[in-house]
């Protein structure tokens, strides 16, 4: 049976926040179990969604919370965009020498992680 992008999506919504397996939605769309596992990567690659784990839960409170996020950028003007990115950017960067930093101004204090594993 073939279905629209919609109803796949549907369908991907379903097994990735856990209302039905794979399996299930095997025999109830009667689909390929790997063409059910490719609707939920379908639904999860569109959302921008990390890769279920066996232990995580996802809930569509987490899924709204996603959207949200990005309705916030989406409001934003032009020069926080660029101050958020600057900001992750330094981040990143400082990460990756092995440092933290944390507060500002007089109160900055930077915390080395040599002793963590970044990777």
């Amino acid at each position: 049976m073939k279905y629209t992008k919609a109803q796949r999506l549907d369908i991907g919504k379903k097994i990735y926040t856990r209302e039905i397996t794979v399996a299930q939605a095997s025999e109830i769309y009667e689909v390929n179990i790997y063409t059910a596992r490719d609707y939920m990567r379908l639904f999860r690659d569109i959302n921008d969604l990390p890769p279920l784990d066996s232990d995580s839960e996802i809930s569509n409170s987490t899924l709204k919370s996603k959207h949200s996020t990005l309705d916030e950028l989406g409001r934003m003007s032009k020069q926080s965009l660029i101050a958020e990115v600057i900001k992750a950017r330094i981040e990143a960067e400082r990460a990756k020498k092995g440092y933290e930093v944390k507060g500002g101004g007089p109160t900055k204090e930077f915390i080395t992680s040599n002793k963590k594993n970044s990777k």
